[in-house]
């Protein structure tokens, strides 16, 4: 890319990352990336961007998780007044036109990219009536031996008992979206056991069987 001195030279699989992890203002997992764009952030592509300072990833579990980093943010912010690359197709030069427009619009508004992503904290009101992700919540607390530590699905449902499998899957795949909560797969699927695999709720392409709520 050769718009600006302060924008390095992307592929459009890059740009798109940084885009998504913008529009989400969250950490993402790969498994996340690829059921909300298409793809995940993996090989040379992680490794460019991480390299460059713009991502942070999370390789402590799997599936890798990423966000943007504060110079991620100041470079995504300015991508519109650069050049698009001369590898991006339409869709990429589409991309750009957005964001012209977005930042236009923003600017105008004066607001920043930061807060027009925010995500929203729930209201008290609804977040006492989601009966479900609360019962969830209950039952991680008594069997973890502290925030954030993993447990498996396997003895989540076990204390939700007669609890809807469909209600509980549904209410696990929102929660993920959520600061501090993570549901990953097991990755030596040789050892888990026949009610661990039972357990799994599918998010994207992967079965995940172990949840870990942190701080948000």
């Amino acid at each position: 890319m050769t718009g600006t001195v302060d924008v390095p030279n992307l592929t459009p699989n890059q740009i798109n990352a940084l885009v998504v992890l913008m529009v989400e203002a969250r950490e993402l997992t790969n498994s996340e990336l690829k059921e909300l764009a298409g793809f995940t952030l993996t090989g040379p592509d992680n490794a460019k961007l991480v390299r460059l300072g713009l991502v942070e990833t999370d390789r402590s579990h799997r599936p890798f998780s990423h966000q943007l980093t504060d110079e991620g943010w100041r470079v995504v912010r300015q991508l519109h007044a650069s050049t698009p690359p001369s590898s991006g197709r339409s869709a990429t030069r589409s991309l750009f036109t957005l964001l012209s427009n977005l930042h236009r619009s923003l600017d105008r508004l004066r607001l920043s990219h930061a807060d027009f992503f925010a995500r929203p904290a729930a209201p008290a009101a609804v977040r006492d009536q989601n009966d479900v992700e609360g019962q969830i919540r209950a039952a991680y607390h008594e069997l973890a031996r502290r925030p954030g530590a993993w447990v498996g699905l396997a003895d989540l449902r076990d204390r939700l008992g007669a609890q809807d499998r469909g209600t509980v899957d549904a209410t696990l795949r929102e929660m993920v979206r959520q600061d501090g909560v993570r549901i990953i797969p097991v990755a030596n699927t040789k050892s888990l056991a026949a009610r661990d695999r039972a357990a799994a709720v599918r998010i994207g392409d992967e079965e995940n069987h172990a949840l870990a709520i942190g701080p948000a």
